[in-house]
């Protein structure tokens, strides 16, 4: 009665919060450690990438669930 839609809503919402948290707290680790050691600051950002694509790789599939139930 329309109840999937509004819960696939929900569900995408909590998605790109649980995603905006995770790469939030991932950028604020990674500004911790350049400030303690400057000098690791290329590795440091390379695994800030890394850990931010696979963060968005979950997100993206979280959405295509939350649409593809919703249209089921």
């Amino acid at each position: 009665m329309g109840y999937e839609f509004l819960a696939a809503g929900i569900g995408a919402g909590l998605v790109v919060i649980g995603g905006g948290l995770g790469i939030g707290k991932l950028a604020a680790s990674a500004m911790e450690a350049t400030g303690r050691q400057p000098e690791a600051t290329g590795d440091i950002r390379v695994s800030m990438i890394i850990a931010a694509a696979l963060i968005e790789g979950i997100s993206l599939f979280g959405l295509v669930i939350c649409i593809l139930l919703a249209l089921k």
